[in-house]
């Protein structure tokens, strides 16, 4: 079901089991906006008859966050012009290469080119697979682009985020609320969970230029922004903790600056932060 945030944007919530992520939905006095086109043509199909069920202006716009496929898979459902930054643009040639009948997705899981999760989702989720085929962007944009939906601006803009480097967020001014996809997250390299220690401050100073007050967010659905303070904070202090591959003294470490011992969330940020600079050292 549709979420209502305010009378112009509503969101379809993460579900987790399904490794589907939020999908958005921003409407102007004109046209309207989707932001990510669901994990599967069955999670597109399932936020288009949500979609149905409302009175709003046709859907003209689709915004993909990042290349990966969860975002992305369903985008051949809508009838849209579909947006991305450069370097999605580039990812997303792969998968416009790609087979899905069942041989070539054991292939590509194999190869470690997707998981054994998204071959699941698609066998279960994307029918007539043996004619798929990724339709391509029509709008490539390279920093940002700026779409009036009719009395409602969004600004879309590419950043480097934690999670992928193809990262785009979309701000809407009027209602202060801004979509960042999977931004915020950490990622998975050679099986190790990091969070990209050099590129938090500059993704957080990205984020923070805009006066948001409520923050979409790819696997999380909603936080406000006292939410998202403490979660920037809880980041912050846990990467200036880490300055080796040494978890016992970056624990240490944070110790001695913060006069305290790490929460949870801290400490396992501080594991990620770990991690990165393992990965970095290799």
């Amino acid at each position: 079901m549709l979420i209502k945030l305010s009378d112009t944007i509503y969101y379809l919530p993460n579900q987790d089991d399904k490794d589907r992520p939020t999908l958005g939905l921003v409407c102007g006095d004109q046209y309207s906006l989707i932001i990510d086109s669901g994990n599967s043509t069955q999670h597109a199909h399932d936020f288009l008859r949500e979609i149905e069920k409302l009175n709003v202006p046709p859907v003209k716009y689709m915004v993909i966050t990042h290349a990966h496929w969860d975002h992305f898979l369903g985008m051949n459902e809508f009838d849209a012009t579909i947006i991305v930054n450069s370097q999605t643009n580039e990812l997303l040639k792969k998968w416009r290469n790609y087979s899905f009948d069942d041989d070539s997705l054991r292939e590509y899981v194999s190869n470690n080119e997707i998981s054994s999760m998204c071959m699941e989702i698609i066998q279960s989720e994307i029918p007539n697979r043996e004619y798929f085929q990724l339709r391509s962007p029509d709008v490539i944009f390279e920093d940002t682009l700026t779409l009036d939906l009719g009395n409602k601006i969004c600004i879309i803009e590419r950043i480097k985020g934690t999670h992928s480097d193809d990262s785009t967020i979309i701000y809407i001014p009027d209602e202060k609320v801004i979509f960042l996809g999977d931004c915020p997250y950490g990622t998975t390299t050679n099986s190790l969970f990091h969070y990209k220690q050099s590129l938090l401050l500059p993704m957080i100073e990205d984020i923070q230029k805009f006066d948001a007050e409520m923050f979409l967010l790819g696997h999380e659905s909603i936080c406000d922004l006292n939410e998202m303070t403490i979660f920037w904070e809880e980041l912050t202090v846990a990467s200036q903790a880490v300055k080796s591959i040494s978890l016992e003294n970056a624990v240490e470490c944070f110790k001695l600056e913060n006069k305290r011992d790490p929460n949870d969330n801290e400490l396992f940020f501080i594991k990620a932060f770990v991690n990165d600079q393992i990965i970095q050292s290799q």
